[in-house]
């Protein structure tokens, strides 16, 4: 097959791959490159791949700092996700030839006043009440690690297996390897993938009431046995869903910025920092090339740009925790909006009739809201186990990750066309 990344379009093209993914977002990317590693012919349609919420993420594989009180479902898939971390960095970096920017330092996480320090001890029980290493530290030791933080924290404690990717490097390898720049054995029919840079419009249906592929906008087919929608939050703009694939999103913006030391200064930080300061989260990522990520807020409203006053909330609480980035060059601000379900866990499964069928050759995999770097991996693997048929190593784990994706664990509800759902709030603390 031919490669197309990047691709246009041609009206009245048809394709004909095993698997057509819409989206190509990291999600959709990894599950396409761990179908390319079972040997099925793909093709992903994104009209700009990579440049949505993957763009602006952190990065961060954090199992343990991402705990949520009364989200203990979550704990298993992160936890798993993160295991399959240094294995898929590693396949990822072999068949592209580069860097994915992942990184096992660990994490700190620092409190700014005592208040802060109560909620982080208690959130380290909590922690550990779950077996996970999280352990508190004088703030003279941690500063002994991160000289740079400051001396008037009240608290710190040590993450030691929370670890870091950068989510813009590993996207670029993804496209990279799936479009077959290097012959590496990767694949086993050592054929490329297509990425077509396209707006997917609807499904095709075929006569047996099964899905056969996708229609785009431009007029251009792909057929496919198996169809997986990974576009976020743009699953709502799809002609010819099934009306039991209107599951509840909302899109939930954040702020991010990025800024870098001065040339020919040394790091500011090593390690992950993150924090509360006055109870607001914020944390610090460094990148090996000097830059430091700073996020993120979480605001549920219409504004798809950065705010102003989350950009001077990001700046002003990430320098109570480390002060020297005051000197820092900001050099971007950014907002995306992620997809959010209402118990925050994503939907990833079979899509199924009213009458509780499978509608065959249809998976959604979408609604990772502030986990979709982190359950990348897991994400790919069981998405390509549902579309090949193959058993994982521990079939009970992954029917337990599945109960917990379940697409259709909410009633169906109709949204609109950004996925916004009147009825998402209500249903927020449905499984608490």
């Amino acid at each position: 097959m031919t490669s197309a990344h990047p691709a246009t379009s041609a009206r009245g093209k048809t394709v004909v791959v095993d698997v057509v993914i819409v989206g190509a977002g990291l999600i959709g990317l990894a599950t396409a490159w761990e179908l390319r590693r079972r040997g099925r012919k793909v093709a992903v349609i994104d009209p700009a791949p990579g440049q949505g919420a993957s763009r602006a993420a952190a990065g961060m594989l954090a199992p343990i700092s991402e705990v949520q009180y009364q989200q203990n479902f979550l704990n298993p898939l992160m936890s798993a996700s993160a295991a399959e971390y240094p294995r898929f960095a590693a396949a990822v970096e072999q068949a592209c030839g580069e860097s994915v920017g992942y990184r096992a330092t660990e994490t700190l996480v620092c409190g700014v006043d005592q208040a802060d320090r109560q909620a982080l001890t208690d959130l380290s029980r909590l922690q550990q009440s779950y077996g996970m290493a999280v352990a508190s530290m004088a703030l003279s030791e941690a500063r002994i690690l991160e000289p740079a933080l400051s001396p008037r924290l009240s608290s710190v404690f040590r993450i030691p297996t929370d670890h870091q990717v950068d989510p813009r490097r590993l996207v670029s390898g993804l496209l990279t390897a799936l479009a077959g720049r290097r012959t590496t054995g990767t694949f086993p029919d050592g054929g490329p993938a297509h990425v077509l840079r396209g707006q997917a419009k609807a499904l095709r249906w075929n006569g047996s009431g099964a899905v056969a592929g996708i229609e785009l906008a431009d007029g251009q087919s792909v057929l496919a046995t198996e169809t997986i929608l990974a576009p976020g939050l743009g699953v709502a703009g799809l002609e010819g869903l099934p009306d039991t694939c209107r599951m509840p999103l909302r899109p939930v913006h954040g702020d991010i910025l990025r800024a870098r030391i001065p040339p020919g200064t040394p790091h500011l930080i090593e390690r992950t920092v993150r924090g509360l300061v006055h109870g607001l989260p914020v944390y610090l990522v460094p990148r090996a090339d000097g830059t430091v990520v700073i996020g993120a807020t979480s605001r549920e409203d219409n504004q798809a740009g950065p705010s102003a006053g989350g950009v001077f909330r990001l700046l002003r609480d990430a320098q109570a925790l480390v002060p020297g980035v005051a000197e820092l060059e900001l050099t971007e601000t950014m907002a995306r909006a992620r997809p959010g379900t209402p118990d925050d866990a994503p939907y990833l499964g079979r899509i199924r009739s009213v009458s509780g069928e499978p509608v065959a050759g249809l998976v959604i995999s979408t609604g990772y809201f502030r986990h979709g770097v982190l359950l990348a991996p897991l994400a790919a693997r069981l998405a390509s186990q549902l579309v090949t048929g193959q058993v994982g190593a521990d079939p009970a784990a992954d029917a337990a990750h599945l109960s917990t994706t379940d697409p259709h664990r909410f009633p169906v509800l109709a949204i609109g066309r950004h996925g916004v759902s009147s009825q998402a709030s209500t249903l927020k603390n449905a499984k608490n």
